[in-house]
């Protein structure tokens, strides 16, 4: 079966009050109208075309790399009129999906189950039941609970309104039905719009039976019209991940406070996360892992026993087994970290390779190095990997200690065991098993006096003063 899932994407979203387009918003870092297009995707034999309009270039722009046809809505002028910009696509033995690109928490089980429902003598309507339905367009059924027509809420009488059934406008249905509906449509309504609503009646005028199906939640069906009801779905879909996490063998010290804005390619057990981490992009994470309070961790491969203390961040980088982290350690792209590594408060490491029980435990700054084993990099130490222009390698060989405040001028290499004395600047090559130091000769001066205030500790002025001569006279 061939599914034509048309996406409609061309509303401008007032109530965001935004330039920019409504279904461009995110949740969990990824634009609404992609959420709906990954989950129609999904669904197989499935054909997405996206209608876009308002904003639409920018829309079309943003998520060209999508595998969708584009179709745009020049003039707004409703839900009918915006399929019918695509229903040249569409083939009378088609099954045609109707979406919206502001629902992006809808799930493809909740679709699978819709598209079941179709048949040559049937439409699909997904609908929800609301404690207050008010905007949402009604579903009127008959004396046998028949659906018989849907309206809108903005032309439903006062008994119409007290329907709790809502229409989420999302639904399928035969492709050579739909398009004898689409040329039948008529905007004589309070809107002078072409309700695509206005197919359920034709439909069971031509004697078909409107099969209804609803989702799990509200939240499911839920669209965002403002930013509240953004920041309402944002927190539904990061309770799903949580959910997700602990059934997956997660400790979450709070539930409420971890956002993944990505996806887990690898998750082991017994992972052990505390408040306010972030997680982003494709991460790795195996199994006894423990992760501190306000972390962002980001595209990374963190092994067996890794400890990452509080306020950290980890990007495009792997940490290798039993290392720790932390707290207030940056660990930047293309870094790799071996077993046993130990990276302190302070520290920031970008493209640098460090090998297993190695330590940078305070302040340092490491760029585009290699370090090797059993290397001890004391406080304050920074490898100066940029002239201005262009940047060159440190190298750290096994068992090399660099001293306190030491600054390594690169391109340079630090010999196997060498020690390089604290407060030094090294410029050159150190040869191996040797002290290195390029600390100018301590001197110290008997005859210097220190400086002093016009005014000493004790109130006394010195001799010559204004106050003296005053005396004086």
């Amino acid at each position: 079966m061939t599914i034509k899932t048309i996406i409609l994407a061309a509303g401008q979203g007032t109530r965001m009050r935004s330039s920019r387009p409504k279904v461009l918003h995110e949740i969990a870092n990824k634009p609404l109208v992609q959420h709906v297009y990954e989950t129609a995707k999904s669904l197989k034999g499935s054909e997405v075309y996206i209608v876009y309009g308002h904003g639409g270039e920018a829309v079309k722009q943003s998520l060209s790399r999508l595998d969708a046809i584009w179709v745009e809505q020049k003039q707004q002028l409703g839900t009918g009129h915006a399929v019918q910009q695509v229903i040249h696509h569409v083939d009378e033995g088609d099954t045609v999906l109707i979406l919206y690109g502001d629902v992006p928490l809808l799930k493809a089980e909740t679709l699978r189950t819709l598209l079941a429902k179709v048949s040559p003598t049937s439409l699909a309507l997904l609908t929800v039941t609301l404690d207050d339905p008010t905007g949402y367009g009604r579903i009127v059924r008959d004396q046998h609970h028949a659906v018989r027509r849907i309206v809108e809420h903005k032309d439903a009488s006062a008994a119409e309104r007290l329907i709790n059934e809502g229409n989420t406008g999302i639904l399928a249905c035969n492709g050579g039905q739909l398009i004898q509906w689409l040329s039948r449509l008529s905007n004589n309504n309070a809107q002078n719009e072409y309700y695509l609503t206005d197919i359920i009646e034709m439909a069971v005028a031509d004697g078909l039976t409107i099969a209804t199906a609803q989702a799990a939640s509200a939240d499911e069906v839920l669209g965002v019209n403002n930013r509240e009801q953004l920041a309402h779905l944002e927190r539904v879909y990061q309770f799903e991940r949580a959910r997700m996490l602990m059934a997956q063998g997660v400790t979450l010290r709070d539930p409420a406070r971890v956002d993944v804005r990505g996806e887990f390619a690898e998750l082991g057990q017994d992972i052990d996360i505390d408040i306010n981490v972030i997680f982003e992009g494709v991460n790795r994470i195996a199994s006894n892992v423990k992760i501190g309070p306000n972390c962002l961790i980001k595209n990374a491969t963190i092994a067996d026993g890794v400890e990452i203390l509080s306020h950290s961040v980890i990007e495009d980088a792997s940490i290798g087994a039993g290392s720790r982290i932390g707290p207030f350690a940056r660990i930047r792209p293309q870094t790799e970290l071996a077993e046993h590594v130990h990276i302190g408060n302070f520290v920031e490491i970008k493209k640098s390779s460090v090998a297993s029980g190695s330590k940078i435990n305070h302040l340092s700054y490491i760029g585009d190095s290699e370090i090797g084993a059993s290397v001890n990099v004391g406080a304050g130490t920074i490898t100066c990997n940029y002239d201005g222009a262009n940047k060159f390698k440190t190298v750290i060989e096994d068992g090399a200690f660099i001293g306190s405040d030491t600054q390594l001028v690169a391109p340079v290499t630090i010999g196997k065991n060498a020690t390089i004395g604290a407060g030094s600047t090294i410029t050159q090559n150190t040869p191996a098993e040797q002290l290195t130091l390029s600390r100018v000769k301590q001197v110290s001066v008997p005859s210097w006096q220190r400086p002093v205030k016009a005014q000493d500790a004790v109130g006394n002025l010195p001799h010559g003063s204004e106050t003296d001569k005053s005396k004086e006279k």
